[in-house]
């Protein structure tokens, strides 16, 4: 490992940036990214392009037909290499920085998407800077990925990673901290099904004997699909979204569900999900079809995950920067990169709160000492 005062020298590198940082984020957030709307994604990526260039890295636009392009970002030399993913879509449609621009009150930058994770993208960039302004070369090449749809699912980046991933000694996950600011070394899998259920439409007041009602089958198929939940196992069913019938006069033909599935370990996953795929409706006059299925595989707290932590924490150590770690039931795209197998590290992003709603917000001071960490582990690893 590197001397603890050039880990400290990189600290005050950054911390030195600290404004410089601020000003990124602000120009970062506020322009508009949202996960469906291709024009603007495609403006943020040609945006953040530019500033990845201005560091002297290889840029490729991995241009897509229905999201967003994503972006792939290469510096330094080597045989292996180390994966830095930051996701560049954000929850908020488009005009909502026109009403909410980026602002700075109290040490704490506010604006749509600052925390979720803007503030991850201008910590990778300033790592690399400030490595290179350094003159500090790491043993592996880096590989910074930024994909365009990861807060639906990342349907079109999710091939890219996973094939990234498996060329990589440790993939760094610069989502927003968690509470308190401790890294996340687990993250619940997610699942997401739609449940049609069919039965027969009849006069409620001179044919009721004659429906078949889907409303009712749906009381029994959601009381049983939340039985399912298990605290200790750390396993959540949630039904979501609940839709049926016509009229109050009518005995309800059809009813749709939607449902949330949690899950802590694969084993959980692989007991409670084919449990949701195979109902059986309770009257058996009634047709249920159900789709979906795992939509991200749970990031286990394995020794690969805790070594990793581990390293970093010692980093954090030789700064002055104490680091906890944690997991979450929200799912990420180290989810994919962990159930390979692969060395993965999330929450290196900045300490801040209130995610995906108005008051969403980064501490400031928290930028140079997170992109510091990042340095130290692109150096360590």
């Amino acid at each position: 490992m590197m001397s603890s005062d050039l880990h400290r020298q990189i600290l005050e590198n950054l911390k030195a940036k600290q404004d410089e940082m601020v000003k990124t984020l602000g120009e970062l957030t506020d322009v508009d990214s949202p996960s469906t709307d291709k024009a603007h994604m495609d403006r943020f990526s040609g945006m953040l392009a530019e500033k990845w260039k201005e560091t002297g890295a290889s840029v490729h636009i991995v241009e897509q037909d229905k999201y967003g392009n994503h972006l792939k970002v290469e510096w330094g030399q080597g045989e292996d290499q180390i994966l830095i993913l930051c996701h560049m879509d954000t929850v908020w449609a488009a005009g909502e920085t026109a009403k909410r621009p980026f602002r700075v009150e109290n040490g704490k930058g506010y604006g749509p998407g600052a925390y979720d994770m803007k503030g991850g993208i201008v910590e990778a960039l300033y790592a690399v800077k400030t490595l290179k302004e350094m003159g500090l070369t790491p043993k592996n090449r880096v590989v910074v990925l930024h994909n365009s749809d990861e807060e639906i699912g990342s349907p079109s980046s999710r091939p890219l990673i996973e094939e990234e991933a498996k060329k990589s000694k440790a993939v760094l996950v610069l989502e927003p901290s968690a509470q308190g600011g401790s890294l996340k070394t687990w993250r619940k899998g997610v699942g997401m099904f739609e449940i049609a259920i069919k039965g027969r439409a009849a006069h409620a007041g001179a044919d009721y004997t004659k429906g078949i009602s889907a409303i009712q089958e749906a009381a029994h198929q959601i009381l049983y699909l939340h039985g399912l939940t298990d605290l200790d196992e750390g396993t959540t069913v949630n039904v979501g979204i609940v839709q049926g019938g016509t009229r109050s006069n009518v005995v309800a033909e059809e009813a749709y569900l939607k449902v949330d599935l949690r899950v802590k370990t694969q084993e959980a996953a692989n007991w409670v999900v084919p449990k949701i795929l195979g109902l059986k409706p309770v009257d058996p006059r009634v047709s249920i079809t159900v789709s979906g299925g795992l939509n991200r595989p749970p990031m286990e707290r394995n020794q690969k995950n805790l070594s990793l932590y581990q390293l970093a924490r010692a980093i954090g150590q030789n700064m002055g920067i104490d680091l906890t770690e944690s997991g979450t039931g929200g799912g990420s795209d180290g989810n994919f990169t962990s159930a390979l197998g692969i060395p993965t590290l999330d929450g290196l992003g900045p300490v801040g709160d209130d995610a995906h709603s108005p008051g969403e917000h980064v501490l400031l001071s928290s930028l140079p000492e997170r992109a510091a960490v990042v340095a130290g582990l692109i150096m360590e690893i």
